[in-house]
């Protein structure tokens, strides 16, 4: 699955709550250590998760601090380590969602 399959709905899902895209870029930005830029092409060049989590530049520490439950499945428990980093997204774009401060989404 690509990036940029998921990415709009991520965006919507926050619009819907009155948040931003750029606060979904931050987000996304803070896990991967993408900047916006790269973040676009990677956008525009359809590239799928696996890719885009193996070649991040820098995966943010604290995600291992990411815990819950997305879609009834508890993220710290998920094994496989693409779909565990999804999941770990999945969450942070929930918690904006749901009105959490970004001081507290950006652990």
């Amino acid at each position: 699955m690509s990036v940029e399959s998921v990415y709009p709905h991520y965006v919507a899902k926050a619009e819907r709550k009155g948040r931003t895209k750029q606060e979904v870029d931050e987000i996304i930005t803070w896990l991967t250590g993408y900047q916006e830029n790269d973040l676009k092409n990677i956008l525009e060049k359809g590239i799928n998760f696996e890719d885009f989590f193996n070649k991040a530049p820098k995966m943010n520490p604290k995600r291992s601090e990411i815990k819950g439950v997305v879609c009834g499945v508890r993220v710290e428990d998920i094994e496989d380590p693409i779909m565990r980093e999804v999941r770990y997204l999945d969450k942070l774009i929930d918690e904006l969602a749901k009105g959490k401060a970004m001081e507290k989404i950006l652990r």
